[in-house]
Parts: C-alpha cells; sequence; structure tokens
C-alpha cells in the first residue's frame, strides 16, 4: 500500500512538473527573461565579491609587475570558477540545504567543526581587509577613515539585520555595478589591444619565485571558500527549486563571466599606465588609484578608487553573511536574512560581531595589513582544498542528489581543477612561509 502511494505520489509529482515546464517554454521571451530577473542573484554576488580590497591589489600588482604576461591565467580561472559555482548552486536547488549542512550530514560533527573554525578565522581577517580597503578609499577623498569605517559598517549591518532578502539582494547587486568603473578605466589608459590579445592567448610561466607567487595569488584570489558558501545558501534562502536549475546556472555563468572580465580589465588598466612607466610595486589597490593619475589622468584614478570602494563594500556585507550562513548551519540553528534577531540569534549574533570586530580592527594606528593578508591567504589555501573535495564527493553521492550528479566529463574536469587549484595553494603557502 505504502509503495503504491508512494507510486503515485511520484507520478504526480512528475506530472506537475511536466506542466510546469510547458508552460514555462510557452511564455513570451519577455516574461521568460523577467523570470531569469526573479533568479538572478546568488551566482553574480557570490563571484564578484571575490573581487574584494585584497582581490583588486593583487590584479593591479599583476598588471604592473608582469604587465599582460600573466593575464592568461584568467581563461582557465574562468573555466575553474563557473564549474565549482554550478556545483554549489546545482547542490542548493536539488537538496535544498546549505553546503555547511550538507557537510555536517555527510562527514560529521568533528570535522564540520574543524572546517567551520578555519573559516571563521579566515574569513575574519579578510573582513578586516575589507575594512582597510573602505579606509584606504575613503582617504582618496580626503574622507577621514575614522567617520567613513564605522558609518559604513552601521549601514550594512543596518541594511542585512533590518532588511529583507530581497533588498539585501538588489543593494549587492547594484554595488556589483560598481565594477563597470575598472573597464572605463582600462579604456582611459588607452593599452595596446594587439599586445593584450597575444598575451591572453599565449600562456608564458617562469620558475621565478616572485612570479610563482603572483601566479597562485591571482587564481588563489578567484577561488575562494566563502564563495561557494555564499551561493549555496543564497539559492536555498531564495527558494530556488529543481525546476529553476536551468536558470540558476546561467546566475552562475553570467556572474563568472562578469567577475573575471573586472579582473582582466583591472589588470589591463594598470599594466598599460604602471608597468609601462616601471613603476612594478604597489603593496594596495589604493596605491594603484593614485598611482594611475599622473599617466591616465584624475577621472583614471577617482575611477579605479570608486571600484574600491565599492568592492569592499560589496564583499563587507557578503563575507560575514557566508560565515554567519556556514556556522549556522553547521550547528544547525535558524538561519535567513529575512529573520530577526529572536528568530535567528545566533545567525544575526554571529553577522553582528564580525561587522563589529573588522571595523574596530581595521581602525587600529599601524596594523600590520600585509602580514594580516598572508595569514589569512594561508588558512583559505588550506582550507580550500578540503572544500573542493567535499562538494566534489557530495556532488556525486546519488542519494542526495539523484540523477544531477556530475556526469563523467564534468567530473574528470572537476577532479583535474581540484587537484591543480589544491597544489597551487598549498604551493602558495610553501613560497609565502619560505619567500
Amino acid at each position: 500500500m505504502a509503495t503504491t502511494r508512494a507510486e503515485m505520489a511520484r507520478k504526480v509529482g512528475e506530472r506537475l512538473w511536466r506542466n510546469a515546464r510547458r508552460v514555462r517554454r510557452a511564455l513570451p521571451r519577455k516574461n521568460r527573461f523577467v523570470i531569469y530577473l526573479s533568479v538572478l542573484g546568488p551566482g553574480i554576488i557570490a563571484a564578484n565579491s571575490g573581487n574584494d580590497a585584497s582581490g583588486i591589489a593583487t590584479y593591479s600588482s599583476v598588471g604592473a609587475k608582469y604587465g599582460y604576461s600573466l593575464i592568461w591565467i584568467l581563461i582557465p580561472t574562468l573555466i575553474s570558477l563557473a564549474m565549482v559555482q554550478e556545483m554549489c548552486a546545482r547542490m542548493g536547488v536539488v537538496t535544498g540545504k546549505g553546503l555547511a549542512d550538507l557537510i555536517r550530514e555527510q562527514f560529521g560533527v568533528r570535522w564540520t567543526t574543524l572546517v567551520m573554525l578555519a573559516l571563521f578565522i579566515a574569513n575574519g581577517g579578510v573582513i578586516v581587509s575589507e575594512f582597510v580597503g573602505i579606509a584606504a578609499a575613503s582617504e582618496l577623498f580626503g574622507l577621514p577613515r575614522y567617520v567613513i569605517v564605522p558609518v559604513t559598517a552601521f549601514g550594512v549591518w543596518w541594511l542585512v539585520v533590518k532588511g529583507t532578502q530581497k533588498r539585501v539582494e538588489r543593494v549587492f547587486l547594484a554595488m556589483s555595478l560598481v565594477f563597470l568603473c575598472y573597464i572605463v578605466s582600462a579604456f582611459l589608459a588607452k593599452p595596446n589591444w594587439g599586445e593584450v590579445g597575444k598575451d591572453l592567448l599565449r600562456p608564458s610561466f617562469s620558475f621565478d619565485s616572485s612570479y610563482l607567487f603572483m601566479l597562485v595569488a591571482l587564481i588563489g584570489t578567484t577561488i575562494t571558500p566563502f564563495m561557494q558558501v555564499f551561493v549555496q545558501s543564497s539559492v536555498v534562502e531564495k527558494g530556488l527549486s529543481e525546476d529553476d536549475y536551468s536558470l540558476a546556472r546561467a546566475d552562475v555563468i553570467v556572474g563568472t563571466l562578469f567577475s573575471v572580465l573586472i579582473a582582466f580589465f583591472i589588470v589591463v588598466s594598470t599594466a598599460a599606465t604602471l608597468h609601462v612607466t616601471g613603476v612594478t610595486e604597489i603593496s594596495t589597490a589604493a596605491d594603484a588609484a593614485q598611482s594611475l593619475e599622473p599617466v591616465a589622468g584624475k577621472y583614471a584614478r577617482f575611477l579605479f578608487a570608486v571600484g574600491l570602494f565599492g568592492a569592499a563594500m560589496l564583499a563587507m556585507g557578503v563575507l560575514p553573511l557566508a560565515t554567519a550562513y556556514s556556522i549556522s548551519e553547521a550547528l544547525g540553528f535558524e538561519k535567513g536574512l529575512s529573520r530577526s534577531f529572536r528568530e535567528a540569534p545566533i545567525f544575526l549574533s554571529i553577522f553582528t560581531f564580525l561587522i563589529v570586530a573588522g571595523a574596530v580592527v581595521a581602525m587600529i594606528p599601524g596594523l600590520p595589513q600585509i602580514h594580516l593578508l598572508l595569514v589569512t591567504q594561508c588558512i583559505n589555501g588550506l582550507l580550500l582544498p578540503v572544500i573542493l573535495i567535499a562538494i566534489i564527493k557530495l556532488i556525486n553521492n546519488r542519494e542526495l542528489m539523484g540523477n544531477y550528479v556530475n556526469g563523467k566529463i564534468f567530473n574528470i574536469f572537476a577532479w583535474l581543477i581540484t587537484i591543480i587549484v589544491s597544489t597551487l595553494s598549498l604551493l602558495l603557502i610553501g613560497v609565502t612561509l619560505f619567500k
């Protein structure tokens, strides 16, 4: 009897799913575009939050020191990021659970606790760097950091704690548009597009420790653990289901393309200005913005600084949210942007603590910023292989994913990406420690 009922329920479900697909296909293109816009968000926000203050500093350093010679690595990085983000989005729509939830259920509490502790420490350090980015950008406009940092911290906190999931997502999407400044900045720099095209399609390699460090940092700053946690949790909270999979995948691909395109233009703009004039050493994205003015004019510098401020603002919201999501999921607590402090006290308390702590630490005079970034990079480097392996094991679990497991070819590329990224991440740690 139970089998008969289960079979009937399955048939009803399949019929409803087929009807929904017919309705969607029958919709005019305009209406289908509206549906896409309703799903739009998690992939774009997650991918662009990787272009944070430290990421911009890395891309700027690559352009200034090596010109266009390292720009080719953005193509394999684009493919890798899209595949990893797609797997997380797919797990979100199929299982209805966040990444930390699935890790806890499949790998146990002890393993989950270790991973979440490392994620908390690493993300905490990067959050501080985002506030440092806010401070640097504000000072480029002649505004004191001791005013701007607390104001922006409160603004982000108020948006998340008092806003709805839809409102927060819309603001984050609007923040992503500020990255367009880097495209304009690159064209103002008047690069040699012929050379750019040649180096984009002609890989080069060197065993020089400095070159190797920059290569690994370029990859490591693009694919980070918090992005995978955020995109899956956001897909779940948005209520997307298997029927929305194709749209969620499109969102991830669009977000990845836009994110890597911005990285491309940052490298191009600094290579076309700083590298050709002999300015090869910069320590922050703010340095790059200031250095652009003599060769590209004040507008390029201004646009670069605006982009830095917007990038730090976006990451400053996404990083604490990703951390709060992961820890709340791992411990089984209530979570969600639409919940109040009474409904999700742990989730919102973690978010609040990270915002306050990040702002306070960033305002400490004489803070060793570079050392802090290196330490957090090392922790993220150790954590990334663990997260990637967990993602592939989960995505290939038929009990969880059913027919949505990876295909053979996709799996080969997924494991190849994991092995290469993991090796490079560990190599980054070695280079960092012994440089």
